[in-house]
Formats: C-alpha cells, structure tokens, sequence
C-alpha cells in the first residue's frame, strides 16, 4: 500500500500533470509543423527539384523487382525531416527565450522584500504587517536608530565609568 501512495503523490504533483500537457501539445505541435513543411514549403521546393516529389527523392543502392523493394537511401525524406526538427527548435526556441526574459523581469520587479522575523516568510518590503502571521513589522528605520542608540550609550556608559574608575584613583 505504501507503494501505491507514494505513486499517488508522485504522479498527481503539478509538475508531472504540467509534463504531461507539454507531452501533448507538443505532439500536435509537431504534425502543425509536419504539415506545413509538407504543404506548404515542400512544393514550393518540389518545383525546384527536376522529378518533383521531394521527399520521395532517393539514392538506389540496389535496385528491385518492383520500386518499393529497392534498396535506397531516402535523402529526401531525410532534409525534411531535419526541416522538422528546425523550424520546431526555433520555435521552442523563441518562445522558451520570451518566457525567460518575461520570468526575469517580474523577479527584477519584486526587488523589495523582506523576511518576516517571526515566521521567515517573504513578504514586501514596505509591509506594515506580515500577510502570514500577521505579526506587526518593525520598522526598518526606527530599528536602525534605535540599534545604534543603544550602541552610542553602551558605549558613553561604558567611557563614562572608566572615567569615574580614574577619578578614584
């Protein structure tokens, strides 16, 4: 049973259900691009190619008796499948970058923050209150006053009665 619940965690994480609809969309991205390289760009290659049919295009090895017994390197269908995988890399491409760069600009945009003392959580750096524990901030410049307050009379404290030590003595 232990098996099957961890399993149960494993493959129902948001993570692996956000996998697993890239997995899709990026099938039927893949005929999208198989169709337009077949539909649109190879014909347009087609007409530059003496017999046409470029993906049929074929280096026979070793010929048949009939020509789909023949023995070929299948060049043709090979480029267009390299086309393939290069229009579909360059679109992943540019839109993997534009998400990168719209990703790091929001993390530039939350710039100001603080952690809470109380409960470690993030919270903006302005905040009056923690939106977790609701705990009161303290202020960040009367904080720093008052740490350096208290250092300056330790300090006078301290100069102070070695003043009064030397006087007695």
């Amino acid at each position: 049973m232990a098996l099957w619940a961890d399993f149960k965690k494993f493959a129902f994480k948001g993570n692996i259900i956000d996998l697993a609809i890239g997995v899709i969309i990026g099938g039927a991205f893949g005929k999208i691009v198989t169709a337009l390289v077949n539909d649109l760009i190879m014909p347009l290659v087609a007409l530059i190619m003496p017999s046409g049919d470029w993906r049929a295009a074929k280096l026979v090895l070793r010929a048949g008796p009939t020509p789909k017994e023949d023995v070929a390197v299948l060049w043709g269908d090979f480029i267009g499948t390299i086309l393939d995988f290069a229009i579909i890399a360059t679109a992943l491409f540019i839109l993997v970058s534009r998400l990168l760069k719209a990703i790091h600009l929001h993390k530039e945009e939350v710039k100001d923050v603080k952690e809470c003392p109380f409960c470690l959580d993030t919270i903006p750096g302005k905040a009056k209150k923690c939106k977790s524990c609701t705990a009161d901030q303290p202020d960040a410049a009367a904080a720093a006053a008052g740490s350096g307050a208290g250092v300056g009379a330790v300090a006078a404290g301290a100069a102070a009665g070695a003043a009064a030590a030397s006087t007695k003595a």
